[in-house]
């Protein structure tokens, strides 16, 4: 296929495709070869975005009655999970009567005297809790990848005025163990990867797809009964609220760096209270008003401790340190040198962090903030902090 750039932070990043485009085009392959009885090495589709892409054929095994094929997953320049997995398809005859059509675990679809029941085994994930794009006991293949895949193996029906039943089945060898790199099993989705994709193209380095997770993960703990949800931007804020906190992670969001996009969404989804719980790395900015919290975005950390340093106290060389400072922890230690300083201008840095975050959840939403570093454990709290706090440590041991 004819590579496709997109340029991010002045870099030039290739784009991939998704592994719904990939199961798409191995069940055309096998389609194709089931029916035409000839061996096919490429394949050629057009994705939901109007890309035409001509894909490998890999792995190519045949029976009595059915054909097995992969396609290679290309994640392009996305720090991808499941770059360069197998995305396999096999299509075989089915016999089913009409009125049995719905597999019991999995999807299916009628046209024109066509019957085709598109079934998952091993490596695709099963869904387990509501509120995501397939139904909780079905296999996690999203319904634009499904879309994807029956259009592809009718295709290949019609190329050869095929009339009947087929049985189409996606696996990934290789999903069980990529899944758990993935939000999979925080979603409830077990045993594998999803089949996804809308675009059926996967554009390097794109929000849209995390940001997407995370307001699914916030719509499954509303459809649980959750109003009242914790945030924390990553690994650091969930061991902090796990060893420190002793807050059980199902009352947990990952939010990444995008604060203020997740304040938004927990807006819309009818929440009512939030506690963000992160590392001063990142949660200092918020005293900035950033609310993605990305070095790519916006810094201004040391920015932040120094003007309120000098504003309370610190010397004219202290805060030229603090200003020349790699870290947070690197700046507090310079507050530290005076005493009571760093307390008095965390002190501040809560108070203007949580202006910043009531102006963007908006009245009916409430939130708190805590702010910890590994080296020194709690730096600041905003005044409603400790309450909110215990009300999710009480929540947590009557479960």
């Amino acid at each position: 296929m004819k590579e496709m750039f997109a340029y991010k932070n002045q870099k030039k990043l290739r784009w991939g495709y998704t592994t719904g485009t990939c199961a798409a085009a191995a069940s055309l392959a096998a389609a194709l070869m089931l029916l035409g009885k000839k061996r096919i090495v490429q394949v050629r589709l057009t994705v939901p975005k109007g890309i035409e892409l001509e894909l490998e054929i890999e792995d190519i095994q045949a029976g009595n009655g059915w054909v097995s094929c992969a396609v290679r997953k290309d994640g392009g320049d996305d720090p991808d999970a499941t770059h360069g997995l197998l995305v396999y398809s096999t299509v075989g005859y089915a016999k089913m009567e009409k009125e049995r059509m719905e597999p019991e675990c999995g999807y299916a679809y009628e046209g024109d005297g066509l019957y085709l029941k598109l079934t998952a085994a091993d490596g695709v994930g099963m869904v387990t809790k509501p509120g995501l794009s397939c139904p909780a006991g079905k296999p996690a293949i999203n319904p634009v990848p499904r879309s994807m895949i029956f259009g592809e193996v009718e295709k290949a029906c019609q190329k050869y005025d095929f009339h009947g039943t087929l049985g189409i089945c996606i696996s990934v060898p290789q999903g069980k163990e990529t899944a758990k790199r993935t939000f999979n099993p925080r979603m409830g989705i077990l045993g594998g990867i999803s089949i996804l994709g809308t675009s059926g193209m996967v554009e390097p380095m794109s929000e849209k797809a995390l940001l997407e997770t995370i307001r699914l993960e916030m719509h499954q703990k509303h459809l649980a009964g959750n109003r009242r949800l914790i945030l924390t931007p990553g690994n650091y804020g969930e061991a902090f609220l796990r060893s420190q906190l002793n807050i059980d992670l199902e009352q947990a969001v990952k939010c990444s760096n995008f604060i203020g996009d997740t304040l938004d969404m927990a807006a819309q989804e009818g929440m009512k209270e939030l506690l963000l719980v992160g590392h001063g790395g990142k949660l200092v900015k918020l005293a900035a008003g950033v609310m993605n919290t990305h070095s790519s975005a916006a810094d201004g950390r040391m920015e932040v401790l120094a003007a309120w340093g000098a504003a309370l106290g610190a010397s004219r060389e202290q805060v030229i340190k603090i200003l020349e400072a790699v870290t947070v922890d690197q700046g507090l230690l310079i507050l530290e040198q005076q005493t009571g300083l760093r307390e008095a201008v965390m002190e501040q840095v809560m108070k203007r962090a949580w202006e910043h975050l009531k102006k963007r959840a908006g009245e009916k939403l409430k939130i708190e903030c805590i702010m910890f570093t590994n080296e020194r454990g709690i730096l600041g709290e905003t005044s409603g902090a400790r309450a909110c706090l215990e009300r999710f440590q009480n929540s947590a041991e009557n479960r």
